[in-house]
């Protein structure tokens, strides 16, 4: 029985200095081959860190202004109300209406969003002010996505572009 007590003892001294001596990666840089899924499908891989000796400086990141655009980007839009695509979710249909007066989105309705259950439904009603006033301030779908509506919210996003490519065409 004591042979079986030192053994049990030494192994889980040497589980616990292998433990101790782990080292977490520091480095920000995310794994080979993630990126974000954004709405029409696209993935998007973020940039990767610079990686920096101890002791080692790196310049101050520069950045070009983008030229200044004389339009905005809604300028092309004809008026009138367009309803944008039923888009599909796991929770349920997402749709929008767009109203576009002189050449400018004045309004964004959503004329169906996920409810078929009371949390759904507590959901999108907490959400769809946001998403329209993120859509109103963009003047576009390039809408903030609502933490914990991800789903209806890149749904919202899909539906609205659909309903901007509509008015231009």
């Amino acid at each position: 029985m004591p042979r079986r007590g030192a053994a049990a003892l030494l192994l889980t001294t040497a589980a616990l200095a292998l433990l101790l001596s782990f080292k977490t990666p520091t480095d920000p840089t995310p794994l080979a081959g993630t990126g974000v899924v954004v709405a029409d499908g696209a993935t998007a891989t973020p940039a990767p860190a610079a990686t920096q000796r101890a002791g080692a400086t790196t310049p101050a990141p520069t950045s070009t202004p983008a030229p200044a655009s004389s339009a905005p980007a809604t300028a092309d839009l004809q008026d009138g109300t367009i309803e944008g695509a039923v888009v599909g979710t796991r929770w349920g249909t997402v749709q929008v209406q767009v109203t576009i007066s002189g050449g400018a989105i004045t309004d964004v309705a959503a004329l169906q969003l996920p409810s078929g259950d009371r949390h759904s439904a507590d959901i999108s009603s907490r959400v769809e002010p946001l998403l329209r006033r993120s859509a109103l301030t963009v003047q576009g779908a390039e809408i903030d996505i609502v933490s914990g509506a991800t789903y209806t919210s890149l749904a919202y996003a899909q539906s609205l572009q659909a309903a901007l490519d509509a008015a231009r065409a």
